[in-house]
């Protein structure tokens, strides 16, 4: 058997037993046996990292600056936000990047559609746009612009936020990244049962429907803007060890914590592919430890290709009625 041989099936093998592929088992064998190369330096480019204040968001955003980028952080506190912008001051100026904050609480529409125009007159060209903000909630909670927060900041914001910045993600050749979670996993998408009601409500559900929501959105966003020279993935982190993981799945966070990837780990494959050449890969991929995964592990959440098809028109629709509401009064979104 050949070294690529076992490399692929050893892979294979910690892809069937999820624990081995998700933790950081995962990246440890798979950076040896597919000999990672280092990331590549990206001086000069543009890059929109969205809950860029802790986490994953902030580590991707420390790489990225200490790789050369221009990186252009959103976050919903102020004083985090500042906090954060300045500590990477210095990694900037060392090595020809940038940092940049801005402000901007995603659950609300109306706050991601001002951010649009804030980006739009600061990043003329932009080379990737990361959505990463991300909102796991114990309670039923809903916006004052009427929305389920959970379906506001991972669906219907990065929607805005996308189509937004068309024309300059056209003028940077640029990628959209959506970082995704292994929830995804157990859910069918279905967009009667996107929107839970509050009698019903259940955060790790609600959080998981919206996650699959994100594959359908990449997807509509590869066929509307492919042709511009820009293209949409998403990422798997893996079970990285966060805040959020630890405030949102306690006793998950207590039990795997051992096994749980480090913040570094989790965002590898993102920012490998915010540094690489988007021309060098299919888009609309799930990406876990630098390769291409599939998007279901359970036959049951798994739609044939004429019901997505019909399934991301049909979202593609409703994001624009549920856009449209809340902005009702502010200008439309595009």
């Amino acid at each position: 058997m050949t070294s690529r041989r076992l490399s692929h099936l050893l892979d294979q093998v910690l892809e069937a037993s999820v624990v081995g592929s998700f933790t950081s088992i995962g990246p440890a064998v798979r950076s040896h046996l597919d000999h990672w190369e280092p990331l590549n330096r990206v001086e000069g480019k543009n890059i929109v990292i969205t809950g860029a204040t802790s986490g994953l968001g902030l580590k991707a955003a420390e790489l990225l600056v200490g790789l050369g980028a221009n990186v252009h952080l959103v976050g919903r506190n102020e004083t985090k936000l500042n906090g954060v912008v300045s500590d990477l001051q210095a990694s900037a100026e060392r090595n020809g990047g940038g940092a940049k904050g801005y402000v901007c609480d995603l659950s609300l529409l109306g706050a991601t559609k001002r951010l649009v125009s804030e980006l739009q007159a600061a990043v003329p060209e932009l080379h990737v746009l990361i959505h990463n903000a991300g909102a796991l909630l114990a309670d039923y909670t809903e916006t004052s612009e009427g929305i389920e927060q959970t379906l506001a900041v991972h669906v219907l914001s990065p929607e805005v936020l996308t189509r937004g910045l068309v024309h300059e993600l056209e003028a940077g050749h640029g990628q959209v990244i959506t970082m995704t979670s292994g929830g995804m996993y157990s859910e069918r998408f279905n967009l009667e049962t996107l929107a839970m009601k509050p009698s019903a409500y259940k955060g790790t559900v609600a959080y998981a429907r919206a996650k699959r929501a994100q594959t359908l959105l990449t997807r509509k966003w590869n066929e509307d803007f492919g042709s511009l020279g820009i293209s949409a993935h998403l990422v798997h982190p893996g079970w990285a060890d966060t805040p959020g993981v630890d405030e949102s799945l306690p006793v998950f966070s207590k039990v795997m914590g051992p096994l749980l990837r480090s913040p570094k780990q989790g965002v590898d494959t993102l920012v490998w592919l915010a540094t690489t050449d988007p021309k060098s890969r299919e888009a609309g991929r799930l990406w876990l430890d630098r390769k291409p995964r599939s998007m279901h592990k359970l036959r049951r959440t798994t739609l044939t290709e004429s019901q997505e098809a019909i399934a991301v028109q049909a979202l593609h629709h409703w994001c624009t009625e549920q856009i449209d509401h809340a902005l009702k009064g502010q200008g439309s979104a595009s």
